[in-house]
């Protein structure tokens, strides 16, 4: 039972050495030439224009967020539609109402005006 507390202390204590050592090892080994361009903001190859602490709006975060709402109910869907032989009446009605949620959780960003491109 200790040696099983002592492994788990040793991973505790060990772990941060992980990105430690090599953040540490290139400080102290990593060569320094800074210059006016390298201090430069780099965006995708794109040199930036004007200011460069643009905020984004809004809408794009929410276009993710519905994404990943749809893309974690098709990882729901997915072991239901595989087992779909196999499941009851009750699963079937409880995946059925799953569906009519985010259906209407659909229905209501789009009446809202979210999904339209601005």
């Amino acid at each position: 039972m200790i040696s099983d507390w002592r492994f788990i202390a040793f991973m505790v204590v060990i772990t941060p050495l992980f990105p430690a050592l090599p953040i540490g090892i290139n400080l102290l080994l990593g060569p320094r030439k800074p210059n006016y361009i390298k201090q430069q903001i780099y965006e995708c190859g794109v040199e930036t224009v004007g200011d460069t602490w643009v905020q984004f709006k809004v809408q794009y975060y929410i276009y993710a967020l519905i994404f990943v709402i749809f893309d974690i109910e098709a990882v729901f869907l997915f072991p239901i539609a595989a087992a779909y032989g196999q499941v009851g009446l009750f699963a079937v009605v409880e995946i059925a109402l799953f569906i009519v949620i985010l259906t209407a959780a659909l229905a209501y960003a789009w009446g809202r005006g979210v999904l339209k491109w601005v």
